[in-house]
């Protein structure tokens, strides 16, 4: 039993606490970064561990199902990994353009956040998911009205008020399952759900499909994405780019327990999600373009882009094929560090023109840089050559060739990514070249505000540089994904039961 797994959750939180009870910006900033920083090397070596499959934590030693398990895989590694890289950059350009310092907690919010998104990317219990989706939450809507205003809050109005009806629909099918199955735990309950009767058949898939509900409003799937564009658009720059992992603890969710609990293997209740997933996330997708395409703002059109990488993302996992979810898991690296820098260049962009909250006296970017991050990002988000989200998006349209639904999933994913392409192109014409109603004078570089957007946008071209490793990465987690019964037995392993046959304890 390694206790490095409870580190990612235990860090942020003694220091969320610490930085309640810390006087003075200068320290906090400090502590705060000092905090961000440590989980890089520790998700490097948390990364570096799943080479030799799965690994659990119990809590208090209590064996699961009864206690608190956490549990690292390839894929949970993976989502660390990407949150302490766009959490760093995030919280130091809120340092620099001075957004932390627009309203109180900002830093113990951050870092309960992160202990938030981390809890969730780890735990083995579907109870606990819940209680990290809250604290997640919870930091989400003060950190979405930091700094005031009459828009974030109605934005944040709005956003809270769906994520309190998805909370008691989770609660809803918490219950529901536990009732039938006597059980939360991941692993325990794969195995009593594989092991159901018949007549349990209604209940199961009617709890399961609650859990599509409550993942799809926490990913911005048609017809729950209506809250995103406008928090996404109101929020502060690095709020939102900290926010670029939101949809994908929705995402996450989705792959881990309807893989696990809802896979091919669960008796009755067996790939109960598969009908649903693929139709709406090509409809997501086209719902997105579309609303990319009437975008004239620059953050409501990332905002609409982040919606268009929703829709790809769930098509790939819709395709319920290995190929499918690795390319999904491609282009998740690729749109998650690239919206958080785009959210960040975008405030950038806005504070040279004078239309931005975060006015910093020192100086901003020259027009000539920040057109060229513009244009390596609109590039990637639009899936273009030779850029990280070309890669992702072909890997799925090879995976689309195995299945029924390849003219539908060819047609809508390339027609997207046109509108994309339009709108992107609009909007850097509109930003960097029709500018005399707002003319753009050259002004000196300051690194600080710059090089958080730039080393995200860097993913970009990094990510097609490192194109071997990655792809090869992506297949072993898919493959490990559709092979759960090693995650059952390393969590049940204290048990007699023979997770292939689905016997209950």
């Amino acid at each position: 039993m390694d206790q490095r797994l409870i580190l990612p959750i235990l860090l942020p939180f003694i220091a969320g606490i610490v930085l309640l009870l810390t006087n003075g910006m200068a320290r906090q900033r400090r502590l705060s970064i000092t905090a961000v920083a440590a989980l890089l090397p520790l998700a490097a070596a948390l990364l570096a561990m799943t080479g030799d499959g799965y690994h659990a934590y119990v809590l208090g030693n209590w064996p699961a199902p009864f206690g608190i398990v956490l549990v690292l895989d390839r894929l949970s590694a993976l989502m660390l990994g990407l949150t302490a890289l766009v959490a760093l950059p995030a919280l130091l350009y809120a340092v620099a353009a001075g957004t932390d310092a627009q309203g109180r907690y900002f830093h113990p919010l951050f870092q309960f956040q992160l202990m938030g998104l981390n809890g969730a990317f780890l735990t083995g219990d579907l109870f606990n998911l819940f209680v990290f989706f809250e604290i997640l939450l919870i930091a989400s809507y003060s950190l979405l009205l930091h700094g005031g205003g009459r828009e974030r809050i109605r934005a944040g109005l709005h956003y809270v008020i769906l994520n309190l009806v998805g909370s008691a629909l989770f609660l809803i099918a918490i219950g529901t399952l536990y009732g039938m199955t006597g059980a939360l735990n991941l692993a325990d309950l794969a195995v009593r759900i594989a092991a159901a009767p018949a007549a349990d058949a209604g209940l199961l898939r009617t709890g399961a499909l609650l859990l599509l509900v409550v993942f799809g409003l926490k990913a911005a799937m048609l017809p729950l994405y209506f809250w995103l564009p406008a928090a996404y658009t109101c929020t502060s720059a690095p709020v939102a780019a900290l926010f670029a992992l939101l949809t994908k603890v929705g995402v996450y969710s989705i792959i881990r327990v309807f893989s696990l609990a809802f896979g091919p293997t669960a008796g009755v209740a067996a790939n109960v999600a598969m009908p649903w997933l693929l139709p709406l996330a090509l409809a997501t997708l086209l719902a997105g373009g579309f609303g990319v395409l009437a975008s004239w703002d620059s953050r409501r059109l990332i905002a609409y882009s982040v919606i268009v990488s929703i829709g790809t993302l769930l098509a790939g996992i819709g395709l319920g094929s290995t190929s499918g979810l690795s390319a999904a898991l491609v282009y998740l690296v690729h749109t998650t560090l690239i919206t958080a820098g785009m959210f960040l260049l975008a405030d950038l962009i806005a504070m040279q023109r004078g239309h931005s909250d975060s006015r910093p006296s020192s100086p901003v970017a020259q027009p000539l840089i920040l057109g060229t991050l513009f244009f390596v990002g609109a590039v990637a988000m639009a899936g273009m050559p030779p850029l990280s989200g070309f890669l992702g998006k072909v890997l799925l349209l090879r995976a689309a060739e195995e299945t029924v639904a390849l003219p539908w999933i060819w047609s809508v994913v390339l027609g997207s990514s046109l509108l994309i392409m339009v709108a992107w192109g609009r909007m850097g014409s509109s930003l960097f070249w029709n500018t005399l109603d707002t003319p753009v004078t050259g002004i000196p570089v300051h690194a600080r505000l710059l090089l958080p957007a730039v080393a995200l946008l860097a993913a970009g071209p990094l990510l097609m540089v490192l194109a071997r490793p990655l792809t090869h990465f992506a297949a072993e987690t898919a493959q490990q994904i559709f092979a759960p019964a090693a995650y059952i037995e390393t969590v049940l392993a204290n048990r007699s039961l023979v997770p292939a046959t689905g016997t209950s304890p």
